[in-house]
């Protein structure tokens, strides 16, 4: 199972807004044929597996991280091929979520004299997959706050100069990042000061859709991210209040804009940009800043995993990562118990999952 793991871990950036999957057949003690799925649309692991076997995979058992499907999508049901290939023994990982398998597949398999066992190595195999299942059960998609700070908390100086706090190891994890989610995220604010591309340069991996907040499009025609859109989808998304004529303007140079309602506050209600991100068939985004939109998205736990890289240097005064959250006393301060830290070159890099959207 670990290595059915490791062969689904390949398809990450690339399969979405399906699953991960990677599959190993075993026979008499011995691998005889493994296989992942690769992009979106094409054969699923398990059909990769089989496909180099074909014919010989009769009495081999079948590890694969989540419940092969037992119906029509882009591809026919990976059942049907298990069952024709007279497989013994399937292994599986965890069931799948998606209302049309959660368990139909297992049963259909059990019901044609295959040994099925389930809930293998279960933790690792729903962590993997943890995008999917939220999209899939929620239809929402899975948020990721990613931001680098000095030790003191800060995410650029008094000037806004922020290049580069962190190390270029935690610059290439924020690439990698960036090609694992379907859209990448920044406020106006970010793209003003900053300039950025939003794209993925550090690592090989697919270029995210680009989502700007911009409520009042204030977003210059000359920012970087508007005079590249060849190299990724972008987005806009602003509220009624933004100048029609400007709405216009971003349109007819091929730029899309959708408007949701405000907050009340006059900024874009982050909960209708999820459910439209959702409807959109989005299933993940990374949101990269700045302050003020990575304080909305803590301050409205919509966040369910947050990345931190914290980089050995004091600024001292300057603009802090996180704003005001109306806390006035330390026991009421967020607390995680599930997170994890490891070192990214000099950096240290805090990995959390918030538990906040039960899925």
């Amino acid at each position: 199972m670990k290595k059915a793991l490791n062969l689904a871990r390949r398809g990450a950036g690339y399969v979405s807004p399906n699953p991960m999957v990677g599959a190993v057949v075993v026979k008499e003690g011995r691998i005889i044929s493994e296989g992942w799925h690769k992009f979106y649309g094409g054969p699923h692991g398990e059909i990769v597996a089989l496909d180099k076997i074909a014919g010989n995979a009769k009495g081999s058992t079948l590890y694969v991280n989540l419940e092969p499907c037992c119906h029509h999508g882009q591809t026919p049901p990976c059942v049907n091929r298990i069952i024709k290939e007279k497989i013994s023994r399937v292994v599986v990982g965890v069931k799948d979520p998606n209302p049309l398998v959660s368990g139909k597949g297992i049963e259909i398999l059990r019901r044609n004299g295959i040994t099925t066992d389930v809930g293998i190595l279960e933790d690792q195999c729903r962590r993997l997959n943890e995008i999917f299942f939220k999209y899939i059960i929620t239809g929402l998609p899975f948020v990721t706050v990613k931001f680098a700070q000095t030790l003191d908390g800060r995410i650029a100086t008094t000037t806004g100069d922020s290049r580069w706090i962190s190390s270029l190891s935690s610059l290439k994890l924020a690439h990698k990042l960036r090609s694992e989610h379907d859209a990448v995220l920044v406020g106006c604010e970010t793209v003003i000061k900053d300039d950025p591309e939003l794209t993925v340069r550090l690592v090989k991996g697919r270029n995210p859709i680009r989502v700007i907040l911009d409520s009042h499009l204030r977003t210059p025609l000359t920012a970087k991210i508007f005079r590249s859109l060849e190299k990724a989808r972008t987005m806009v998304f602003t509220t009624s209040r933004a100048p029609a004529d400007k709405m216009e303007m971003l349109k007819d140079h091929g730029i899309e804009v959708i408007a949701v309602s405000d907050d009340g506050e006059g900024v874009v209600n982050l909960k209708e940009l999820l459910r439209t991100l959702g409807h959109m068939k989005i299933s993940s985004i990374l949101v990269e800043g700045g302050a003020r939109v990575i304080t909305n998205f803590i301050k409205e736990h919509l966040a369910d995993r947050i990345v931190v890289a914290v980089a050995p240097k004091i600024i001292g005064k300057g603009i802090e990562a996180i704003g005001d959250l109306q806390k006035r006393f330390i026991d009421e301060a967020i607390q995680f118990r599930e997170k994890e830290t490891r070192k990214s070159g000099e950096d240290i890099i805090f990995d959390i999952r918030t538990g906040w959207n039960a899925y």
